[in-house]
């Protein structure tokens, strides 16, 4: 077995999520899918990114349904890795809804530069968390365990590993979704994520507050943004991901400056706000200069 990942940033995650459970100071990461989005994340001062599945897909051009392989997603983590130093946590969807799949998309993106890992317990195929043109179903749990233990064998200790429940997604009982986590704990995840859609906020908290384990919550407040990170943190989590803001962020710019072009022909009109050209040649060279 041959392990890539940078285990000084692997384990240097892994301490620092400790650390943010005890102070209830949250770790906060953010999607990114590629090196410009990763240097914008670093120069926020985020301490994690996060390589989203609906955001890969959405990149290649794909739905977020369980098209993507490992090699996808690895290529990726290299770019991600090569622009920052930071950590990138990985959305495995459900690995390919086996374990002999999981095993692969673990050896082959920690050999990438992944620090950490995020499986789901949705059934294969699986769907959005958010579409409404299709449901989401479970797994079964002994699925995700064997899933968890594959992974583990694969990617070796220092790589973390985030067990994702959709058991509330599915419309299942707080109850349920706290049962599942404590299983997928038990089996060797190192921190768990019960993933919600109330946009209330209330069934987040609920968790946070029921949560008696020793091992680290997760949370991913897409639905939820009015709750702050510091509410997230007293609250409980340790880690909140940011999955997909910064490509709904580059979305709406896009169209912002296309919109202005179609109805001035130009791109220097009000409302439209363009990066320098030598801050992109920076992105992948700090010391790049330019005259534009």
């Amino acid at each position: 077995m041959i392990i890539n990942v940078d285990e000084t940033i692997a384990s240097s995650f892994r301490q620092n999520l400790a650390r943010a459970a005890s102070t209830r100071q949250p770790l906060r990461a953010v999607g990114a899918t590629s090196a410009a989005a990763a240097r914008v994340a670093a120069e926020a001062g985020f301490d994690a990114l996060w390589v989203s599945g609906l955001e890969v897909s959405t990149a290649l051009g794909v739905p977020d349904e369980n098209v993507l392989g490992p090699r996808d997603l690895a290529d990726v983590v290299v770019a991600l890795g090569r622009t920052v130093p930071l950590p990138v946590i990985v959305d495995v969807d459900n690995a390919g809804g086996a374990a002999a799949t999981a095993r692969r998309f673990a050896g082959d993106l920690t050999r990438a530069g992944a620090a950490a890992l995020c499986l789901e317990d949705s059934a294969y195929p699986k769907c959005n968390s958010f579409s409404v043109h299709r449901s989401q179903r479970l797994a079964p749990v002994e699925l995700l365990c064997d899933q968890l233990a594959a992974m583990r064998g694969a990617a070796g200790p220092d790589t973390l590993l985030i067990a994702r429940t959709e058991a509330l997604i599915c419309g299942g009982s707080l109850a349920e979704a706290l049962e599942r986590a404590s299983v997928y704990a038990a089996a060797g995840a190192d921190a768990v994520l019960v993933h919600s859609k109330d946009s209330t906020g209330a069934q987040a908290l609920g968790t946070a507050a029921a949560w008696a384990e020793p091992v680290p919550l997760v949370t991913v407040p897409t639905a939820f943004p009015q709750l702050g990170l510091q509410q997230l943190g007293q609250a409980g989590f340790a880690l909140a991901i940011y999955a997909n803001q910064l490509s709904r962020a580059a979305l709406a710019a896009m169209r912002m400056a296309a919109d202005a072009f179609r109805a001035t022909g130009s791109f220097t009109g009000p409302g439209v706000d363009l990066a320098d050209v030598g801050d992109l040649l920076r992105v992948a060279d700090p010391a790049a200069r330019a005259c534009l």
